[in-house]
């Protein structure tokens, strides 16, 4: 992703949900960024650019662990 749109994804994560909340680039990777509160990593953003409508999708996996 761009820098632009992980700014953007970042202001409305933090907004939307938690002001601690960060979304950081992926190393190697152009078509998602890692979401994060403080150094806990959360899950991954997708862009999705299908027949010309964008839109990104989270994803978060929760462990049975962690319940």
């Amino acid at each position: 992703m761009k820098a632009d749109e992980i700014k953007k994804l970042d202001a409305y994560f933090k907004r939307t949900f938690n002001s601690n909340m960060a979304v950081k680039a992926r190393p190697r990777k152009d078509d998602s960024a890692e979401v994060y509160i403080g150094d806990e990593f959360l899950g991954v953003v997708f862009k999705d650019d299908e027949d010309g409508d964008l839109s990104y999708n989270f994803s978060m996996a929760i462990l049975d662990a962690d319940l």
